[in-house]
């Protein structure tokens, strides 16, 4: 059979793929402004950039950010789910995105955990989650640009060979 040019996120709207690459752009920016890099390397004192510095500006603004997200996975999967099962299929890039994206929100889910006053991780354990939390999503970001680079998508026509 023909070869289908694979596509993007069920929906395909172009709207709600660009508010999914700012937020994702969004959330990158302000979990690296969790750690004092911004003033350190003085990305602060860039015009505008004042905010960046300031913790709990990040720290909100990540939380806004990951809350958008949930609700647009929320959004993509019931989409699939009840309509585009039937004429769409994952790709193997989407497998892979899905799994680190798993990865994000389930250490994103203990990193909020950690932050409450009454739940004590041990130490180790809050360095495994900081570590992994962050490294799941530098590998993420890589593995997004290398397949948009390589034009991968998230679906492809269902009966179309690879």
């Amino acid at each position: 059979m023909k070869k289908q040019k694979e596509t993007g996120p069920i929906g395909g709207s172009r709207a709600l793929r660009r508010v999914f690459i700012l937020t994702m752009i969004l959330t990158a920016f302000t979990g690296f402004g969790q750690m004092p890099i911004f003033k350190r390397y003085y990305i602060s004192d860039i015009p505008g950039m004042a905010w960046s510095a300031d913790f709990y500006a990040t720290h909100f603004l990540h939380y806004l950010g990951a809350s958008v997200l949930l609700g647009l996975f929320a959004y993509f999967v019931l989409d699939y789910l009840l309509t585009g099962r039937k004429h769409f299929q994952l790709t193997p890039s989407a497998y892979l995105r899905i799994v680190l994206m798993a990865g994000i929100v389930a250490t994103g889910i203990l990193r909020v955990f950690k932050n409450m006053p009454d739940v004590l991780f041990s130490p180790a354990f809050n360095a495994f989650i900081d570590i992994s939390h962050m490294g799941f999503a530098m590998v993420y970001l890589f593995t997004a640009l290398v397949l948009a680079v390589m034009k991968r998508g998230w679906l492809r026509r269902a009966g179309y060979a690879l």
